[in-house]
């Protein structure tokens, strides 16, 4: 498996875990807990969404798009500094022989999206296993 296809695997799993962390928010409103704890859990999903952020620029940059553009997306100025700040990230996921790349829990996203799937969200029945069929 090329590397851009298991970082983007890698974006579903953390879009996953930051829509149940964000749901599980929602069961919490009326709970009576310390503010500080609140902010916490905020913060917790703060964090989880700039880890999917870098990972969904990371495949975006493995599988060839120009650091003008992720800058762009970004909304960031220097195309150069956003560079700096994947390099190694990039440099590290590309290295990677794809022998050793595996598709493992392809199957328990697609089913958890099935699971979750809404009328207004996309009608696929293996959103995350159709990238294995890309070439």
């Amino acid at each position: 498996m090329r590397p851009e296809i298991l970082a983007r695997i890698a974006a579903a799993r953390a879009a996953r875990d930051l829509s149940d962390l964000a749901r599980q928010a929602v069961g919490t409103t009326a709970e009576t807990i310390s503010p500080t704890e609140r902010i916490q859990r905020a913060r917790q999903l703060r964090q989880m969404v700039n880890e999917y952020v870098d990972v969904v620029v990371l495949g975006e940059a493995l599988a060839g798009a120009d650091w003008q553009e992720i800058s762009a997306a970004l909304n960031r100025r220097d195309p150069e500094t956003v560079k700096g700040e994947y390099e190694d990230a990039v440099t590290e996921w590309g290295a990677l022989p794809e022998g050793d790349l595996e598709d493992e829990g392809v199957e328990d996203l697609d089913g958890w999206y099935t699971r979750h799937r809404e009328d207004h969200d996309p009608d696929l029945e293996k959103p995350v296993a159709d990238l294995l069929n890309r070439h």
